[in-house]
């Protein structure tokens, strides 16, 4: 397969397994890379995975994608509702991306319906947990290979 996939990781998303388990649950964020990495592994596939609170890390890690990588998976967490700069720079690298949430963020706060991001994604998939990840890799996978 020899596809590239970089994780992009927002706000807060480093204290999984800690953090509102009976929302978020128990994996961390490093179980997550370490199912999807081995996932992708499998298919022939190298996953690289990049976690910041900063908006201005994320903005400019996702702007230098473009010739690093084949395709982004994407949680902007908190930013998915607030932060044009993300889904500009999403737009901007031009890489097919898939937006996950662990949460069905439909079913929560009204504030969290809105995504400013997803209009810039491919898909997106949301109330799966850590294995939403693992859907997003064979969606973007399979996106990519449509593709070629």
């Amino acid at each position: 397969m020899n596809v590239r996939i970089r994780i992009v990781s927002g706000p807060n998303l480093a204290l999984l397994g800690t953090r509102e388990p009976g929302i978020y649950g128990r994996e961390t964020l490093d179980d997550i890379v370490r199912a999807v990495t081995h996932h992708a592994a499998a298919a022939g596939a190298s996953v690289e995975h990049f976690q910041s609170d900063v908006e201005g890390d994320l903005v400019r890690h996702i702007g230098s994608s473009r010739g690093m990588c084949d395709g982004l998976i994407i949680n902007p967490a908190a930013y998915t509702h607030t932060s044009v700069a993300v889904r500009d720079a999403i737009s901007a690298c031009g890489l097919p991306c898939v937006e996950v949430h662990l949460s069905n963020t439909h079913s929560r706060e009204p504030f969290r319906h809105e995504s400013l991001t997803v209009p810039v994604c491919i898909g997106q998939i949301m109330g799966f947990g850590g294995y939403g990840y693992i859907l997003a890799f064979d969606a973007i996978a399979h996106y990519l290979n449509q593709k070629r």
